[in-house]
């Protein structure tokens, strides 16, 4: 240094925020960052939310500043005996979300997987809480790497509330439900498919020939756009009117998310009502259409989607609970108890579009859908290929629906023809919806089992004290990083295990590789959650190798590779 005449090191404090899960609801959750963009700007040090719930909350979560004003003399010193004002600072809140993060890590894992296969133009998938209207995993594709920033210039939208989209065929589970609270859905009466003649045009079926004459029941299986216009006929065009503003169409959930957009529509002549009950012709946002289900699944009772839990005033403690919100009831308990009845139809009856979309051991109400999309250049609906929006709304199990799982999968990029549109949805509901049902049925047998063990909460405490607190639960307690503080624990605290489970708990400092030989895949996969980092599994048993040493760095590596193997071999 003194060779070269070098001033030598000088570090700045600048704040950040920490995103230790990467790409995790990125667009929900948003990011803060220096005003000026620049963290090397030392003119302005508050951290500022720049979207999502950052944004949103952005004043609860910054606090105020304190500040001292005195004299002082040309040196820079307080003037004796001078007054000195002092504010004292406040700090922010600690806002707590409703996610599960071991279903929003592994559903950020699915929807990576399918959105490098297919290339979709758009993709969301949401999986909600029907009872609370409690968000429990949310994504979407573009997203965004909330530590390094990558991919934030493909889309800078939160496609959940800003995106407005022409919902399709999900639609008319609101226009089923509609039909039958007037009594006008008669399962056995039957109709002619195919073609209707409708004032202004006409309404055909997704197979323009039709299936000749069915009933209403067969015609909701296979989705018939002609049955739910006749449906809405049955109605009459104000009364179906009426019912799509009592499930929230064409208005904001006032999510106090920014940009929340209210969608439109087009309802003025009979071909444009006709088409707005199998969801042609109306544009709406994820979040209206989840919030819609919720009334199907929770009994008639329509709950506001719901992204935090609670507040906690960080000096005091002191909690602030968000309370599950109900915000209409369009239909009658018995009226959505019938209607789930009927939407099993679509998922068991042999001609149902969404047989393929049934899972062992649970019953489940869905509906599946195909929009039409315009051509902003030629202002009409694109034709052929996958230009539409595929999408699903199941709801499980059907009799009491403890989960709505709702995904949307916009022009898919299908290059060998072996798989269709509504093929790319699958991919991401089978894996997401079965891991859903499995920890919904592991938290009741672990509530019933003697050896039930709860977890204490860790983070925030030092490594040392953490496993101090640890040692007479009988619990294997992993620790991955270096750090000398744990920020991160899974189970959460609170949350039920049972004696002998493993827990992963991480430090402050950099990521570093467990020793993970002999552990069963569930195990590596709760490590996979808590870092965020994908894992490929070769084979079916017991960890047997992996291609990053133990102590190694994790963060070094994208993909980490673990060999399975049974005792057996």
């Amino acid at each position: 240094m003194e060779e070269e005449n070098l001033p030598g090191i000088v570090f700045e404090e600048t704040p950040t925020r920490l995103y230790p899960n990467g790409i995790f609801a990125s667009h929900l959750i948003g990011y803060a960052a220096l005003p000026s963009g620049e963290e090397t700007d030392v003119s302005s040090t508050d951290l500022t939310g720049m979207m999502g719930i950052e944004l949103a909350y952005d004043d609860l979560l910054k606090g105020t500043d304190g500040k001292k004003i005195y004299q002082k003399d040309s040196f820079g010193y307080v003037i004796p005996n001078s007054e000195v004002e002092t504010t004292e600072p406040v700090n922010g809140d600690d806002i707590y979300l409703t996610l599960d993060k071991r279903m929003q890590v592994y559903l950020e894992n699915v929807m990576s997987e399918v959105d490098e296969k297919y290339n979709p133009a758009m993709m969301t998938a949401t999986l909600i809480n029907p009872e609370t209207g409690a968000i429990i995993a949310t994504s979407q594709r573009p997203t965004f790497n909330g530590t390094t920033k990558d991919g934030i210039d493909q889309l800078w939208q939160n496609v959940l509330v800003e995106n407005t989209y022409e919902p399709g065929s999900t639609m008319k589970i609101l226009t089923l439900a509609s039909a039958v609270s007037e009594g006008v859905f008669d399962p056995n009466a039957y109709f002619q498919s195919g073609v209707k003649n409708v004032t202004g045009g006409s309404i055909h079926d997704h197979n323009p020939d039709g299936w000749g004459t069915i009933s209403y029941l067969e015609g909701l299986a296979r989705s018939s756009n002609v049955a739910f216009a006749n449906l809405m006929e049955k109605m009459g065009a104000d009364t179906w009117q009426e019912y799509m503003n009592a499930f929230g169409i064409g208005q904001t959930t006032n999510s106090g998310l920014a940009n929340e957009a209210k969608g439109s529509i087009a309802y003025n002549y009979p071909l444009e009502q006709a088409n707005t009950a199998f969801g042609q012709g109306l544009t709406v946002t994820a979040f209206q259409m989840l919030q819609a289900f919720t009334a199907i699944a929770n009994d008639g009772k329509m709950m506001k989607p719901q992204f935090i839990s609670k507040t906690v005033d960080s000096d005091t403690g002191e909690e602030t609970i968000v309370e599950p919100e109900v915000v209409g009831e369009p239909i009658t308990e018995e009226v959505a108890d019938q209607t789930l009845e009927y939407l099993k139809e679509v998922v068991y009856n042999k001609n149902g579009t969404g047989v393929d979309y049934q899972i062992e051991g649970y019953e489940i109400a869905a509906k599946t859908g195909t929009a039409e999309i315009v051509n902003p250049e030629t202002k009409q609906y694109y034709s052929g290929g996958t230009d539409y929006v595929y999408s699903v709304a199941a709801m499980a199990p059907a009799d009491d629906p403890k989960v709505i799982l709702y995904i949307t999968v916009q022009q898919p990029e299908i290059k060998d023809g072996s798989t269709t549109g509504s093929g790319v949805v699958k991919e991401i509901y089978h894996p997401v919806m079965k891991r859903a049902l499995e920890y919904l049925a592991l938290g009741e047998d672990e509530e019933s089992e003697e050896n039930a063990v709860e977890m204490p909460k860790v983070t925030g405490i030092s490594k040392d004290e953490a496993l101090k607190s640890l040692e007479g639960t009988q619990l294997n307690v992993t620790v991955v990083g270096n750090g000398d503080t744990i920020v991160q624990q899974l189970p959460l605290s609170a949350e039920t295990t049972i004696e002998n489970q493993r827990v992963v708990l991480m430090t402050n400092g950099a990521m570093t590789m467990p020793d993970m030989m002999g552990w069963s895949k569930n195990d590596v996969l709760k490590v996979s959650e808590i870092t965020g980092l994908e894992f490929i599994f070769e084979g079916e048993g017991y960890v047997v190798s992996q291609n990053l040493e133990p102590n190694a760095n994790m963060q070094s590596t994208d993909k980490i590779t673990i060999k399975l193997e049974t005792p057996q071999e």
